[in-house]
């Protein structure tokens, strides 16, 4: 049986911050704790720190229910220290998970520094089994930072200029809207050898820009071994004719696993793209169109008791 707590910052709920209804989960939590998060902008770094695990956050609307800060890779001011969260951008994100299983659903997270702050991250996720659902990811640079683990994302907004989905987790995007605010590269999956399992997989999703001439690029591999794939997914003009960046690294091009399928829109011409970066094949492709790309274990799936957890906002 979940236990269900309510914030709001006029004293109306359990409690008035986010941060102080985590504070009161147990270390080592084993029962599911969903935490409604009442309309409202709620300025202040969040961390779910590990073994706080099984916390659902979830708003009534992601357009009115935000979390924002504006920490930055060289200026962190956080209540937590440096020696919990990191420091640099691994230490910026405006809302930190480390506790497993984690769920926010109706929710926005933002990184309100200005563009040319350098990285700032809106979300970092260190945890393993984390679903998030009609979420919004706001930022410019480094804005959600996939670390570590498996996660789902769908019907969610991801929107910024520079490597802006980056990490080294397994991810599923699915039907989700990729925002590019201005050039710059929408992935740098960082996956460092032929042995891991990770990498990030866009399936249905649109890719929008601000107009204008192509301007950014579907990644670049943070690590040798990067591996992005974008399956049916609506790309519009923004995305460059040659799709994918070396990082200006020539050798990265023998190992980076940059993958199309079926793809369509104006930015999805493949005449044009490196010759490094292909398109699937029917048979290649499907081992990243189901849900088993994050969930391979069906005796037991995480995945599908994530869903079934979801629950409704209730006012």
């Amino acid at each position: 049986m979940a236990r269900v707590v309510t914030v709001a910052q006029d004293g109306a709920g359990d409690y008035r911050t986010v941060q102080e209804a985590i504070d009161d989960v147990p270390l080592g939590n084993n029962c599911r704790t969903v935490i409604r998060v009442s309309p409202g902008i709620y300025k202040q770094p969040i961390y779910v720190a590990k073994t706080k695990n099984f916390i659902t956050l979830a708003g009534l609307s992601r357009e009115i229910t935000v979390i924002t800060w504006d920490n930055t890779a060289n200026k962190i001011d956080h209540h937590q220290a440096s020696r919990l969260i990191g420091t640099g951008t691994f230490g910026c994100g405006t809302v930190i998970v480390e506790g497993e299983d984690f769920i926010s659903e109706n929710i926005t997270f933002e990184n309100s520094a200005p563009e040319g702050s350098g990285q700032a991250v809106a979300i970092r996720v260190t945890a393993d089994r984390c679903a998030f659902y009609n979420c919004r990811f706001l930022g410019w640079q480094d804005t959600l930072y996939l670390h570590y683990g498996k996660q789902y994302l769908k019907d969610c907004y991801i929107e910024g200029s520079v490597d802006f989905i980056f990490g080294n987790s397994t991810a599923l995007m699915e039907n989700c809207h990729i925002h590019c605010k201005s050039g710059g590269y929408i992935t740098a999956q960082s996956r460092k050898s032929c042995q891991e399992s990770t990498g990030y997989v866009f399936l249905r999703c649109v890719i929008t820009g601000n107009g204008g001439a192509a301007y950014a690029y579907l990644g670049r591999p943070w690590g040798p071994f990067g591996r992005v794939v974008y399956a049916y997914t609506y790309m519009d003009a923004c995305v460059k004719h040659d799709g994918w960046h070396n990082w200006g690294k020539p050798e990265n091009e023998r190992s980076a696993c940059f993958y199309e399928y079926r793809c369509y829109g104006p930015g999805s011409s493949s005449e044009n793209r490196v010759t490094w970066a292909r398109e699937l094949m029917e048979e290649e492709a499907q081992e990243f169109l189901m849900h088993s790309f994050i969930d391979p274990t069906p005796e037991r799936p995480w995945l599908a008791q994530k869903m079934a957890l979801r629950i409704p906002y209730s006012a």
